[in-house]
């Protein structure tokens, strides 16, 4: 058998290393298009389950408080989504009403709340 270097041998383990290195952004890349083409979150407790054709997002001109006026991307009312709607933030922070943990009115956060229940008001007959 030859022997090989050793300078031989710290060349490839260089190489190799140079490799793991570079392969480390692409599984991030890997990993993040999973996650972004996997946009459904798991159903709240406050989405309505009978209802797997809603819209995401409510038409401007609703009135809110109505059956029509909801984020069904997240499971409250669109005239009080605030990830939907960043500017109405402050109204909720003033009232007190904000989870700074999780980015959210407090009113709406589920991970602090587990039982709290937000219902789609019924269709107006």
């Amino acid at each position: 058998m030859p022997e090989t270097h050793p300078l031989h041998d710290v060349a490839n383990n260089k190489e190799k290393r140079v490799m793991k290195i570079r392969s480390i952004p692409l599984v991030i890349c890997v990993f993040a298009l999973g996650a972004a083409s996997c946009s459904k979150e798991a159903p709240s407790a406050g989405k309505a389950a009978a209802e797997p054709t809603q819209a995401a997002h409510a038409p401007a001109d609703v009135k809110p408080g109505s059956h029509e006026d909801w984020c069904g991307e997240h499971g409250v009312p669109e005239s009080q989504c605030t990830r939907c709607n960043p500017e109405l933030t402050p109204a909720f922070k003033a009232t007190g009403d904000w989870c700074a943990e999780h980015g959210l009115p407090e009113s709406q956060c589920l991970k602090c709340n587990p039982d709290l229940k937000i219902v789609r008001p019924p269709k107006e007959s």
